[in-house]
């Protein structure tokens, strides 16, 4: 059997077929419950908190502890999955938040579910990170992107489907149903995805070629189905050396810079705009009901913006898309805060939410996991990961402060700087992948002007 296998030019030359979509039905249910526990937090502890079983200071270490776990968890997974392979590491990640969330559904206090939780932010934030890498390394070049995007979206859908179920649920069985639920599934998937292979490019780059090339030739024949397949490039770039040191110099480091500043970016957005919303909201005057209704409006446009952004990553490329999104956040970020008709404010919101959703697509999804070469991939994508995630342990004092000394404004006003410099860290220091293969990206420097890249 040769075993020069060439693995990337022969994964990207493949029709889309069957063999894609299991491993994006496999990926993608998983990222879903990993999106849905992340979102199921808020409704389980505002009952907590009604019961007693809570207290509000005990409710805000338990979204710490969600957070904290979830930095550990991306940290740890970038050297799991680059030293042991994708498929043992999101294999493990699912297998500790499923048991973890189902330990959490039976915790007899307070103290027993923040340590559970705890855990599960440990596989969430695993999972995250290895969800998107192992996708990467399958999916052809021409459409990378529009598949990424879509694995976002089955993440982002976890927020109007946990709001809704928890509607049904929590009424009816308690917050303990939630916890159940969302193990359940998690085992579920865990169980499915064995079936999921190991990344031919990852087994190529730590030489262990036969294996490689035995699995390629097993996918080859899934994805041809009896047709002849096209030729495949030849990809000769030179292999990356994979000690961490290689990540903090050129080119990567430049690489470092750009994961660093949009996933800092997008998580205080997430985390100081959007999950605040309904305390804006009541701030602004609207009574607690329409706050929530108003949020459930907007949270809508998550799937939204995650679509768009999944639809037109191929067509336009990741910088414009990146930068246009950008833009447009912040000319309504700068609207936001003036107005205060009861029709406009979730008009506006909305229409501000479907940007930064664009924005979630394209830098979780597609660009970051792009940025980095296989041998290295998970352990980047781990640490800038690691740097966004804790963002968020310190966005909710920064929202506080600001927002009692400038209101909504003052809020908006650290978003808005936040976009200008990761508009001009992209646009200066960002490479284009669209359409090119990852083993293309290996070694490539930051190109220049983003509006050559449109065409």
């Amino acid at each position: 059997m040769s075993t020069s296998v060439n693995a990337g030019g022969r994964l990207d030359r493949l029709p889309i077929g069957p063999f894609h979509r299991r491993i994006m039905m496999l990926i993608g249910i998983g990222m879903f419950f990993d999106g849905f526990d992340i979102y199921i937090a808020g409704t389980v502890l505002s009952v907590t908190l009604k019961t007693g079983f809570s207290t509000l200071a005990q409710n805000a270490v338990f979204i710490s502890a969600t957070f904290v776990g979830m930095m550990l968890g991306s940290f740890g997974t970038g050297f799991l999955g680059d030293r042991y392979g994708r498929r043992f590491t999101y294999q493990f990640n699912l297998l500790l938040f499923g048991i973890a969330s189902l330990a959490a559904a039976f915790a007899p206090n307070m103290a027993f579910l923040i340590a559970c939780r705890f855990v599960m932010g440990v596989g969430l934030g695993a999972e995250n990170v290895v969800g998107y890498s192992t996708m990467t390394e399958f999916v052809p070049a021409r459409t990378r992107g529009k598949w990424l995007g879509f694995t976002t979206v089955c993440v982002v859908t976890g927020l109007p489907v946990a709001l809704l179920v928890a509607s049904v649920l929590v009424p009816q069985f308690g917050w303990r149903s939630m916890f159940v639920l969302g193990g359940i599934g998690a085992l579920v998937v865990w169980y499915m995805r064995k079936s999921l292979p190991e990344s031919p490019r990852w087994l190529e780059a730590v030489g262990r070629t036969a294996e490689a090339e035995a699995l390629m030739q097993a996918i080859e024949k899934e994805a041809a189905q009896g047709q002849p397949l096209p030729a495949p490039v030849a990809m000769a770039s030179a292999p990356v050396a994979a000690d961490l040191g290689t990540l903090f110099a050129a080119p990567l480091l430049s690489r470092m810079i750009v994961g660093a500043v949009c996933l800092i970016t997008i998580n205080t957005l997430l985390y100081g705009f959007v999950t605040w919303l309904p305390v804006f909201f009541v701030k602004q005057g609207l009574s607690i009901a329409t706050s929530f209704g108003y949020s459930l409006l907007m949270a809508l446009g998550a799937p939204i913006g995650s679509a768009i952004g999944a639809l037109t990553a191929d067509r336009w490329g990741r910088k414009p898309t990146i930068i246009g999104a950008s833009l447009i956040s912040v000319a309504l970020g700068i609207l936001y805060p003036m107005i205060s008709d009861p029709i406009l404010l979730p008009a506006v919101g909305f229409a501000l939410t479907v940007p930064i959703y664009v924005l979630v697509a394209l830098l979780f999804g597609i660009y970051i996991p792009e940025l980095f070469p296989t041998e290295v991939r998970l352990r980047a994508s781990g640490i800038v990961n690691t740097l966004g995630r804790g963002a968020t342990i310190v966005t909710p004092f920064l929202v506080v402060s600001l927002f009692e000394s400038r209101g909504v404004a003052g809020v908006m006003a650290l978003m808005i700087g936040l976009l200008v410099i990761q508009i001009i860290t992209v646009w200066a220091l960002g490479i284009e992948p669209r359409h090119r293969s990852l083993e293309e990206l290996k070694t490539e420097e930051a190109a220049a002007p983003v509006l050559s890249e449109v065409s």
